[in-house]
């Protein structure tokens, strides 16, 4: 049993075995086992130690002679899968921003348009013999109809979702009062439908779990902005000068950040101008970026953006120390990649303000409203110098006189949920489902 590695013998017990044996104590304390099987019946015996195994409930199997050597390296190498997967689930941060920089450099070489999404979003639409104007509440039961679902609002949907989809009996859950959280009470049944119409499958992993999300997004903008009618608008707004985010928010009824983002889908495939989006906490903590003109995002060794903080100087931070931060606010920018223009708005959560930013490189901004302020600032970085050292007169005040007690943000140490959808809890769900019956 202590040459399989399946006891731990006490120090003088290994003494007592050296000196007859005639060998140095150290070959005894060697971690290599004495041959492959026996080091994969040791792996075996560890693996189903471990809480993770005891969690599935499933019985212990021996490791003996009895056990086939095909059969022994199955059971390691599941284990092995499995302890891969839960590894990679407490890595989540880690893992998430790999997917998320990943999905980003993506959209970037498409200029975030996707064709075959317009597609789908349009056939939908003619389906329901859609004309104009914003997309109604009529029109969104018509399309769920047309789709073959109903939709149904309740007051205990689980907490942990903003929809749940019965498909069995067809049916769409929905909360029946708006979560406050900004979320358009529209998008998020057309969303839901845009997982049907794209033919999405369980997502296999982190990754895909994203990219689903995205698409399905851009599919509900994509009905609620048709490509048709907003590249019309967007038209006749270039040609004026007079590009505005604002405007096209309103034209279609729909929020600040909605409009921004259907701007960067269109705009540089019919208009051929390149533009970046930022979705910025008070903080300086960039939520949402997006950029196919140049601008260099701050970011970590995994090249993810999310979670960096924002250059000072720029207009998505600056906004929140203007006069008149709730107003239209124009900046330009000169940074070490070139001079970009910015149109900025503040958008108030139950998570504090957000700056929402749309911007372009100087030669563009001809093209927008705002284009000729004269709002101008200087960035340096990432030179430390610019806005993240602290002035030396500070240091000479205040070094090792603070001691701040740190806000930690929990949710950037958690790991990722199990399950398969990241975040979901599949017992309230059924739970929720089965009350509906």
């Amino acid at each position: 049993m202590i040459e399989n590695g399946k006891r731990e013998p006490k120090l003088s017990v290994l003494q007592a075995i050296a000196a007859a044996l005639g060998v140095p104590l150290q070959d005894l304390l060697r971690a290599e086992a004495p041959s492959r099987r026996a080091g994969l019946e040791i792996d075996l015996t560890h693996f189903q130690q471990e809480t993770a195994y005891a969690a599935l409930g499933l019985p212990v199997v021996r490791g003996g002679r009895r056990l086939p050597a095909d059969a022994l390296e199955a059971l390691v190498g599941l284990h092995r899968e499995l302890s891969r997967v839960l590894t990679e689930q407490s890595a989540t941060p880690e893992v998430a921003r790999k997917a998320n920089a990943q999905l980003r450099v993506n959209m970037r070489e498409r200029n975030n348009y996707f064709p075959e999404i317009e597609a789908a979003a349009a056939k939908v639409l003619q389906s329901v013999r859609y004309t104009t104007g914003p997309l109604s509440q009529r029109g969104i039961l018509d399309i769920a109809a047309s789709l073959g679902f109903s939709l149904h609002y309740v007051n205990d949907l689980p907490g942990s979702t903003r929809s749940v989809t019965d498909l069995k009996n067809r049916r769409i859950y929905l909360p029946q009062v708006a979560s406050g959280k900004g979320h358009d009470p529209r998008a998020v049944v057309l969303q839901t439908l845009g997982h049907f119409v794209l033919g999405h499958n369980d997502p296999s992993d982190y990754g895909d779990f994203l990219r689903q999300r995205v698409e399905a997004n851009y599919f509900a903008a994509a009905l609620l902005m048709p490509e048709k009618f907003a590249v019309e608008f967007l038209r006749e707004a270039k040609a004026d000068r007079a590009l505005a985010i604002d405007d096209f928010r309103d034209a279609f009824g729909v929020s600040y950040e909605t409009a921004a983002h259907r701007f960067t889908n269109l705009v540089t495939q019919h208009f051929g101008i390149p533009v970046h989006f930022t979705r910025v906490h008070e903080s300086g903590i960039v939520y949402k970026a997006y950029e196919n003109d140049g601008v260099r995002f701050p970011s970590d060794v995994t090249g993810a953006i999310e979670g960096q903080p924002i250059c000072r100087k720029w207009a998505s931070r600056t906004i929140f120390h203007a006069e008149d931060p709730y107003s239209s606010f124009y900046q330009f920018t000169d940074t070490s990649a070139g001079t970009y223009w910015c149109t900025v708005h503040i958008e108030s959560t139950r998570s504090g303000e957000f700056s929402v930013t749309v911007g372009t490189p100087y030669e563009h901004a001809r093209w927008f409203r705002g284009g000729d302020t004269t709002r101008r600032t200087v960035s340096h970085c990432p030179d430390p110098d610019c806005c993240r050292r602290p002035p030396a007169d500070l240091v000479r005040r205040w070094a090792g006189s603070a001691w701040p007690s740190a806000r930690v943000h929990s949710h950037l140490l958690a790991a990722l949920p199990p399950g398969t959808f990241p975040g979901v809890d599949n017992q309230d769900v059924y739970q929720f489902l089965d009350r509906r019956g």
